[in-house]
C-alpha cells in the first residue's frame, strides 16, 4: 500500500528540486537505465514557480511492457516495494523500504504509451507553458492544503476537476 500523506503541506516552488531529481534519475539509470527510454520529472515539483507538496514525483518509461519482470527484480534489490498501479492503470508504483539518501520521491514505472504517463506529461507541459494555468493550479492548491491539512483524500478531489480541464485543453 501507498504510504499515505498525513500531514499536507504546499510549500512555494524551490530552484533544489530539479537537482534532487537528477540525483533520484542517476541513481534509477544506474539501476533499471538499460531498461528505459528516459526518466521524467513529472507533477508540481516539476513546473517552475508551482507551490508544491516537497516530494519528487518520476516517471521511469519502459522500452517495453516485457521489461517490468525485470525492472521490479532489480528494484527489489534496490531496497523498493512494487505497490501495483494504485488503481491508475499505464503506470506502477514503487516505494522504497530503506532510506536512499534522497529528499521524499514518488517513483512510477510506465510504458511509453500509458494512460499514467501520458497524462504526467501534458499536465507538466501545460502548465510550463500557460502561466495563468499554473498560477490558478497554485491557489487551489494552497487553497485546499489549508482547508484538508490532514485529509489527502480531500485534497486529490478538490484538485480533479481542474487537472480534467487541463487535460481537456491539452487534448488527452
Amino acid at each position: 500500500m501507498a504510504e499515505r500523506t498525513r500531514f499536507i503541506e504546499v510549500v512555494p516552488y524551490d530552484s533544489a528540486w530539479p537537482e534532487e531529481f537528477e540525483k533520484i534519475s542517476a541513481a534509477l539509470k544506474e539501476w533499471i537505465g538499460d531498461l528505459l527510454i528516459g526518466i521524467e520529472h513529472v507533477g508540481s515539483t516539476s513546473v517552475e514557480g508551482l507551490p508544491a507538496k516537497p516530494i519528487i514525483d518520476l516517471d521511469a518509461v519502459m522500452k517495453s511492457r516485457e521489461a517490468l519482470p525485470e525492472i521490479i527484480e532489480r528494484l527489489r534489490l534496490q531496497g523498493f516495494e512494487h505497490q501495483g498501479n494504485l488503481g491508475v492503470e499505464g503506470r506502477e508504483a514503487f516505494h522504497p523500504t530503506r532510506d536512499l539518501g534522497f529528499m521524499k520521491f514518488h517513483l512510477y514505472v510506465c510504458p511509453p504509451d500509458g494512460k499514467g504517463y501520458l497524462e504526467h506529461i501534458a499536465l507538466r507541459d501545460y502548465l510550463r507553458q500557460h502561466e495563468a494555468a499554473r498560477d490558478e493550479y497554485a491557489k487551489i492548491k494552497l487553497d485546499l492544503a489549508e482547508r484538508h491539512r490532514t485529509d489527502i483524500d480531500a485534497y486529490v478531489e478538490g484538485k480533479t476537476a481542474f487537472i480534467q480541464e487541463i487535460l481537456q485543453k491539452a487534448c488527452i
